[in-house]
């Protein structure tokens, strides 16, 4: 099964950006979700025709792409942060694969 590993997290100031990375261990088919907080609440997906979508907490804020040059990393561009913003991120495929998270923490 393809192992998924999430990077990035860390403290920033609210108003602040991150980038957050997903890396996949392989090819990864329907779509790449990105998911917070100990519910695992969808944030955002991309398919791979590329096809995103957002929850409407984040939309106007959060962009999730995936990198060109590599088809097996993708991204959570979070711009405009705010504290209720705060939780561990995951990712996970179609099929189930879930990274171990990274923690993200908007505070001054």
């Amino acid at each position: 099964q393809v192992q998924v590993r999430e990077s990035g997290g860390g403290l920033v100031q609210p108003g602040g950006s991150l980038r957050l990375s997903c890396t996949t261990s392989g090819v990864i088919f329907g779509f790449l979700g990105w998911y917070r907080g100990d519910e695992r609440v969808s944030v955002a997906s991309i398919s791979t025709t590329g096809i995103t979508r957002y929850a409407d907490d984040v939309k106007d804020r959060f962009t999730v792409s995936r990198d060109h040059a590599n088809q097996n990393v993708f991204y959570l561009q979070m711009d405009r942060l705010k504290p209720e913003d705060t939780a561990v991120y995951y990712c996970k495929t179609a099929l189930g694969a879930w990274g171990q998270g990274t923690q993200v923490t908007v505070s001054s």
